[in-house]
C-alpha cells in the first residue's frame, strides 16, 4: 500500500480532517495507540500535525488509516480538563502564536497575558499580542492600553491594536499572518470569532455572544480547527480559554521564560535565587529600579508560589 504525507487540518475525537499534498482533504484515523515520550496525553494527535497514512476505501467511501505522526518542530499544550495528570495538545508545528486580549468587556488580566507568554516561551513559539475592541476605548483607556503595550514592546512582544468590529488596523494584523502557521488564542468573548470572520470571511464561523449578565464569552468552538486563509497561510482557531495552568515547567526554570530576567539570573548572591526574598537579588533590584515592570514581577512571583490566579 502506498503511504502518503499529509497535514491534520481539524480533529473531532476519533476521526481528523487531514490536507494532502494535491490539496485534497480526506478523514483519517488513527489506528493503535501512540505515545509520546515523557507526556501523559489525551491526545496523541494535534492540528498542525504532519502525519502519513494509507488510503482504504469502504462502501466507495476514501478514508485514510494515520500510520505514523512525523517530529514536531513545537507544541503548545495545556492542562488536560477531562483527566488528572494529563495534558491536552492545543496545537503543533506553529510559526507563532498570536493572544488576543481586550481592556474591555471581558478584561484580559496581565496574569493570565503572562501565564500564555510564559508557555510559549517554554515551546520556543514566538508571540505577537493582539488587543481587539480598541473601538469600545475611552481616550484615558486608550493611553492605557498604550502603556500596556509599550510595557511588553519593552521586553520584545510584538503588539498591536486592533478592532475586529469596525476593521481598524486589519490590514496590518493579516500583514502578520502572512505565509505562516499561527495559533489564535484568548479567552472566551475577545472576539476571535468575529476577528476570523473579518480576515476570512468565507469561513462560516459564529461569533461569540458575550453574556450582558457575567461579561464572559460563551463557548462555541470545541476542537482546534486550522484553516487555510490563502496559499501557506493558516489560522487555527481554538476553543475560548477560561483558565491557564502552567504545566511542566519547574520552578527553577521560571525566570528563565520571562525574557526580561533570563539574562540576570546567574547574576544574584546565590546561585540558587528564586528572587523572591533572597537578599542580594538583581531581579528585585531592577523591579526598584523600574527595569522590570511591576505586574510582570508580580506575575511571576503568582506563578512561582503556585497561586490559582490563571485567570
Amino acid at each position: 500500500m502506498s503511504m502518503y504525507k499529509g497535514l491534520v487540518l481539524r480533529s473531532t475525537g476519533s476521526w481528523y480532517d487531514v490536507k494532502m499534498d494535491d490539496g485534497r482533504v480526506l478523514k483519517c484515523r488513527l489506528r493503535g495507540k501512540f505515545k509520546i515520550k515523557g507526556l501523559k496525553v489525551t491526545n496523541p494527535l494535534a492540528v498542525g500535525d504532519f502525519v502519513k497514512f494509507e488510503i482504504e476505501e469502504k462502501n466507495d467511501q476514501e478514508s485514510g488509516v494515520i500510520k505514523e505522526i512525523l517530529p514536531r518542530e513545537n507544541y503548545l499544550i495545556r492542562q488536560s480538563t477531562r483527566k488528572a495528570h494529563h495534558v491536552h495538545i492545543i496545537a503543533a508545528n506553529l510559526d507563532q502564536a498570536v493572544l488576543v486580549a481586550t481592556l474591555v468587556m471581558p478584561r484580559t488580566s496581565f496574569g493570565f497575558i503572562d501565564r500564555f507568554l510564559v508557555s510559549a516561551e517554554a515551546y520556543h513559539i514566538s508571540t505577537v499580542i493582539a488587543f481587539n475592541k480598541t473601538d469600545l476605548l475611552e481616550e484615558e483607556d486608550l493611553e492605557y492600553q498604550r502603556d500596556v503595550m509599550k510595557m511588553y514592546e519593552g521586553i520584545g512582544y510584538e503588539c498591536i491594536e486592533i478592532s475586529a468590529e469596525t476593521g481598524y488596523n486589519i490590514d496590518a494584523f493579516e500583514a502578520l499572518l502572512k505565509g505562516k502557521k499561527t495559533l489564535l488564542s484568548g479567552h472566551s468573548g475577545v472576539g476571535k470569532s468575529t476577528l476570523i470572520n473579518r480576515i476570512a470571511p468565507e469561513i462560516e464561523q459564529r461569533t461569540n455572544e458575550i453574556s450582558a449578565f457575567a461579561n464572559k464569552g460563551m463557548h462555541t468552538t470545541t476542537f482546534a480547527e486550522m484553516f487555510e486563509i490563502e496559499d501557506d497561510t493558516y489560522i487555527i482557531d481554538t476553543p475560548g480559554i477560561k483558565e491557564l495552568g502552567l504545566v511542566h515547567i519547574e520552578p527553577e526554570e521560571l525566570a528563565g521564560l520571562f525574557p526580561e530576567m533570563r539574562d540576570m539570573t546567574g547574576e544574584c548572591r546565590f546561585y540558587n535565587c528564586k528572587h523572591d526574598k533572597e537578599p542580594g537579588c538583581v531581579v528585585k533590584q531592577a523591579v526598584k529600579e523600574g527595569r522590570i515592570a511591576i505586574p510582570r514581577y508580580e506575575s511571576y512571583l503568582s506563578m512561582l508560589n503556585g497561586e490559582d490566579n490563571r485567570k
